[in-house]
């Protein structure tokens, strides 16, 4: 065994290392897709391109996807929509095979996974008619791998996670001559972090956008993180708990039967007003306003006033995802709150896994890896890391893990510097995973010019995280793209 191990080190010679074998060109393959009786010829180019640093070594090599129209209309230039993912952690493959390319993975009409073997199909509603599109994965996701295990925590935080994407946008630009191409991102939960974050880091390089499209967004993570003293989350995740709730029926009838649109508005009233009010007093809340504040949560919420008492009034993601039909031996999704599985440990304070990410991960693994070698003609042995499991701890700057790091000021930045530059925002309803009041929030704390503010266009879905998977979504996600992409 020692033996056999020994050949795997680098053989040497004349006292030097061998240099590891050139990164192969990356593989080019013809394909077509007929889209409402009309045949688009396409081009896939499939590889890994490398980041060098100055001395013209390799340290890492980022695996990317494009799609180029082989026949765009004459005298035009082809848009050209970079997309990603988020996690931190979490390969390109969703938006690649959930949204935006010529071939998608189809779920049931409520976003939920289909019983195997899994099906990769013609996406009727890809964005290929109106923009070539490069599905990119960040260091230590997908098959992007650092040149060397050191160099990777160089990659794996905040702002060498945006610089090396950005780089990577630069060279993709250079080597497949795209400079002059209308420029978009396109990101999906961390992917709209890194995307706020690289409008500032290109704009500041001379690349400017033409447009974002922020899928599920998160900018600011004290909208987020229900940390002793920030009491910033429980308001604005109110709505969804709100949305949630009605969806399983557990809202007083009144309520439930005015609609989820009527609910969440009276949640998102609630929350602005007496909510925030009660939380900002502490302990000099009276009785009175405890009780009251206690009886519209209950009512918003589906929660007892008992619990919402023994929680101080702060129901926390975890807590409410599992108590919501605790009585039911039920726990509901936290990417999806429509979502549930019956877990078996009823008596544990928070849930064992999230039904609506098992709904996803197996048909995403499974059709990308068969998709890639049976279409793309890639094939690797390295494992596809589709979410976790290839990068190290996450560096968020100064004030550590999470406290409070935002890319909403490099947004706002990039508007200042980039007056044309349009935003589309999607959220999902019943999303605890970035809960869309959280991102109109931030949106109305950006202090934008009402010039600025009339290129931001915003969509709701009854759906959640990953919306697009919803029956209808995914068309209609598509429209508003293509008005992004093509209209003045």
């Amino acid at each position: 065994m020692r033996l056999a191990c020994s050949l795997l080190l680098p053989v040497m010679l004349w006292g030097q290392a061998a240099k590891p074998p050139a990164e192969p060109a990356p593989i080019q393959k013809k394909s077509s897709i007929t889209i409402s009786g009309k045949t688009l010829q396409y081009t896939t180019t499939t590889g890994r391109l490398p980041l060098l640093n100055e001395a013209g070594e390799p340290e890492a090599f980022l695996f990317f996807v494009a799609y180029t129209l082989d026949t765009p209309a004459t005298g035009t230039k082809r848009p050209l929509m970079v997309a990603f993912n988020g996690g931190p952690g979490s390969a390109s493959v969703w938006l690649h095979l959930g949204v935006l390319g010529p071939r998608y993975i189809p779920m049931l009409d409520d976003g939920s996974y289909p019983p195997p073997p899994y099906q990769v199909k013609d996406n009727p509603h890809t964005f290929l008619p109106f923009t070539d599109m490069v599905f990119v994965d960040p260091v230590g996701t997908g098959y992007s791998r650092a040149a060397k295990p050191e160099l990777g925590k160089k990659f794996w935080g905040v702002q060498g996670d945006i610089a090396s994407v950005g780089e990577f946008i630069r060279l993709y630009l250079g080597k497949y001559n795209r400079w002059s191409s209308p420029l978009y991102l396109t990101g999906e939960s961390y992917g709209t972090f890194r995307a706020a974050g690289l409008a500032g880091w290109l704009v500041d390089r001379g690349m400017a956008c033409n447009g974002i499209v922020l899928v599920s967004s998160i900018l600011q993570y004290q909208t987020a993180r229900f940390d002793r003293g920030n009491d910033l989350p429980y308001p604005l995740f109110l709505p969804t708990y709100t949305a949630i709730a009605w969806y399983h029926k557990k809202l007083p009838s009144a309520l439930q039967q005015a609609g989820l649109k009527e609910a969440t508005a009276e949640a998102e009233k609630f929350a602005l007003n007496e909510y925030a009010v009660a939380l900002m007093k502490g302990d000099r809340l009276t009785p009175t306003e405890r009780q009251t504040t206690l009886d519209k949560l209950s009512r918003l919420t589906g929660l007892s006033k008992e619990y919402l008492e023994r929680n101080n009034l702060r129901p926390k993601i975890m807590q409410f995802i599992k108590e919501l039909r605790r009585t039911e031996g039920k726990v509901v999704g936290r990417l999806d709150g429509r979502l549930t599985a019956t877990e078996g440990n009823d008596g544990e304070d928070q849930p064992g896994f999230d039904p609506a990410m098992t709904a996803i991960r197996a048909p995403y693994t499974a059709a990308f890896n068969d998709y890639a070698r049976r279409e793309l003609g890639y094939e690797s042995d390295l494992h596809y890391y589709i979410l976790g499991g290839g990068i190290g701890p996450w560096d968020y700057g100064p004030g550590g893990q999470n406290k409070y790091v935002e890319t909403a000021d490099s947004l706002r930045e990039a508007f200042a510097k980039n007056p044309y530059m349009k935003v589309y925002i999607g959220s999902g309803y019943y999303d605890l995973a970035t809960p869309y009041f959280a991102t109109e929030y931030t949106f109305s704390h950006m202090g934008l010019p009402a010039a600025y503010r009339k290129n931001i266009t915003t969509r709701m879905y009854e759906a959640g995280h990953m919306f697009y998977s919803v029956k209808g979504a995914l068309e209609q996600l598509s429209k508003d793209v293509e008005a992004l992409v093509t209209k003045p």
